[in-house]
């Protein structure tokens, strides 16, 4: 549905976008992440026909977002970071007045609108002045005017940006029922935003591709040393190095301190070794109490983490 190749974005001297390749699948929720000025609005706006790209191709549903831009325009509905809202329309006459910029039929526009409002929980406040709505309900206006003309794909940028959270659920919740029917890109700086919605995510940093993959196989592939998690009543010291004695043990850390006197550890182990069988006899040889022990996943945002310092440092 989408097909990115090469994509390059030059500023005068500086390289927003330096040749990043990517592809989103009919009916796919693709994460797109990167730290602040890592080229993710760029990118999103060279695939919305907002301006070219300096080199390298972006096509949209077989159109080519600079020869065919209106084609493509016609398929896509975008909410920017910025919601673009008239405030002092109210919420049915802008989302009437949107359809007809975006060339809905007059005959259906009233049917799509009502339909839209009704995705978007929208319809307690169709008569409402946008002006006078809570933010959360501007945003979902702006989700609407993205949806009205009914696209193939959304493009969605920070979505649920200054919403409290029952407003991010209700945001989240609504863009996961949005899977299979629609493609949509979402930009977040909210990693466990893209990890409860979207099956794949990119990554970016400093206008570079950095990884894409689903975040499961991020996590597989780049947490090379399994990670334990241990709670032990006992000297944090001494625990520290009598868990780093273990055969297998890369390293050990301390996560978190408490009153009581029982430690959080995080154990990193290397990668095929399985110690999980010999933390305990060592704790007990001490006479330490073991509280907790679990094997702990790498999260999107260790992964996201490890990622970006591993680029910057190259």
């Amino acid at each position: 549905m989408i097909e990115v190749e090469g994509l390059t974005k030059r500023y005068g001297s500086h390289l927003a976008i330096d040749d990043i390749s990517f592809s989103v699948a009919k009916g796919e929720i693709l994460g797109f992440l990167g730290p602040n000025g890592a080229g993710k609005t760029t990118t999103m706006r060279i695939l919305t026909c907002f301006f070219p790209a300096t080199g390298g191709s972006a096509r949209v549903a077989g159109y080519d977002c600079f020869e065919d831009s209106m084609e493509v325009r016609r398929r896509i509905g975008y909410l920017p970071e910025n919601v673009p809202l008239y405030v002092d329309m109210k919420v049915d006459e802008y989302l009437s007045f949107v359809a007809g910029v975006k060339g809905v039929d007059a005959g259906a526009t009233a049917d799509r609108v009502a339909r839209t409002m009704h995705e978007c929980g929208l319809e307690d406040v169709s008569g409402r002045i946008i002006g006078q709505l809570s933010k959360g309900y501007r945003q979902r206006v702006g989700l609407a005017q993205a949806l009205v003309a009914d696209p193939e794909i959304l493009i969605l940028d920070e979505p649920t940006i200054g919403l409290d959270p029952n407003q991010i659920r209700d945001i989240r919740k609504l863009i996961g029922e949005l899977a299979g029917a629609r493609t949509v890109i979402l930009c977040s700086h909210i990693l466990p935003e893209i990890s409860m919605v979207c099956g794949r995510v990119v990554i970016i940093n400093k206008g570079r591709l950095v990884a894409i993959d689903t975040p499961e196989n991020l996590a597989r592939q780049l947490h090379h040393a399994a990670t334990i998690f241990v709670r032990v009543a006992g000297p944090a010291e001494d625990v520290v190095a009598a868990l780093g004695g273990i055969p297998g043990v890369r390293e050990v850390e301390v996560e978190a301190t408490h009153g009581d006197g029982a430690n959080g550890y995080v154990v990193a182990v290397d990668e095929g070794a399985d110690v999980r069988r010999a933390i305990p006899p060592v704790i007990v040889e001490h006479g330490w109490d073991l509280e907790e022990i679990r094997a702990r996943e790498a999260s999107l945002e260790d992964v996201f983490v490890e990622l970006v310092t591993s680029e910057v440092a190259a």
